[in-house]
């Protein structure tokens, strides 16, 4: 299956925590107007709940996907 390249770039929340090069978790996105679970690969453990940003697309609804902290909710200072 080809690359999915509307999901790379996109903010979700994981529903499974990843497991690092040992395993991938779930990650809920919103895309296309709705939101869909892809397959979630990261390369260190990841808990669930942890905002992430998706960096790459596999394929076959997996994706690469690294920890994500807003720069606008950081506090002022």
């Amino acid at each position: 299956m080809a690359r999915d390249e509307a999901v790379i770039g996109c903010i979700g929340e994981l529903l499974l925590g990843t497991r690092g090069t040992a395993g991938p978790g779930e990650v809920l996105v919103r895309v296309r107007g709705g939101t869909e679970t892809f397959l979630a690969w990261s390369d260190e453990p990841l808990e669930r709940g942890s905002r992430v940003l998706v960096v790459d697309s596999r394929g076959t609804r997996q994706v690469d996907v690294i920890r994500w902290a807003d720069p606008f909710d950081a506090p002022a200072g």
